[in-house]
């Protein structure tokens, strides 16, 4: 069987979780720990330009204390560039943000800041750190990911995920045949294809199937299962779904 996606586990809503009372509990250090041990490849956490979830401790103590990859996500500013510079994480995935959002809407608009994020890019890359821009499923965009010199993507499944969920099975097949032709067209211009947004067990099952698929990043939906058969479980059940995916690709 062709070795399944990596998952990369985002512990951003245990934050939240924490953040909604104040204090310290839960930890996202722990529920890192926890994915670790449960099967975790890497730990994504974003930290916000207003903080409304992982806090800058939060990204310090996450560098120190796992074993695993840390993947920052962050918009490309100049504030987000210099703690990345200074927390050293192995990866940073660009992302587009607005404070008005509840969470990350859409891809980056790779063309009309192609020039911003290709200086963003180089320098992160000279310090060291592997980029990731997290674009929508679409040829431009991942031509754009090319030009711009990132050696990684990320798609964004959220309108594939809210398709399914509002049983709209025409345009999930539309929104999953694009993603399926943007992963192709990344693996033939030698860029990794990484995948999430909105995913679960049977849609993290589904996309595992296409073999250009590097790695899934999962949060909300596995710190929700978590309420009803804890962290690890839920981790253990996700691997288990993906594995059951690439099954299909043999």
């Amino acid at each position: 069987m062709p070795h399944s996606p990596r998952l990369g586990v985002n512990v951003d809503h245990v934050a939240t979780l924490r953040n909604s009372r104040g204090g310290a509990f839960p930890d996202p250090l722990r529920a890192a720990l926890v994915a670790i041990a449960a099967g975790a490849d890497g730990i994504t956490a974003h930290l916000r330009e207003d903080r409304r979830h992982i806090r800058d401790d939060d990204m310090a103590r996450l560098r120190r204390e796992i074993s695993a990859p840390l993947n920052f996500e962050m918009a490309a500013t100049d504030d987000m560039v210099s703690i990345a510079l200074e927390t050293r994480p192995h990866a940073c995935c660009l992302v587009p943000e607005r404070r008005s959002e509840r969470t990350t809407e859409g891809g980056l608009n790779v063309h009309d800041g192609h020039d911003h994020l290709k200086l963003v890019t180089a320098e992160l890359a000279r310090a060291g750190v592997r980029v990731s821009l997290f674009i929508e499923p679409g040829r431009r965009a991942v031509e754009a990911a090319r030009s711009i010199g990132a050696p990684v993507v990320e798609l964004h499944t959220g309108a594939w995920c809210d398709a399914l969920a509002h049983g709209e099975i025409e345009r999930a097949d539309h929104e999953f045949a694009r993603i399926k032709a943007a992963a192709t067209l990344a693996d033939d211009l030698a860029i990794e294809c990484h995948a999430g947004h909105g995913l679960d067990f049977i849609t993290a099952e589904a996309i595992s199937a296409l073999p250009e698929i590097a790695e899934l990043n999962i949060g909300h939906y596995l710190v929700s299962e978590a309420i009803f058969i804890g962290l690890g479980a839920a981790i253990e059940r996700m691997r288990a779904a993906m594995d059951a995916g690439r099954a299909r690709a043999a």
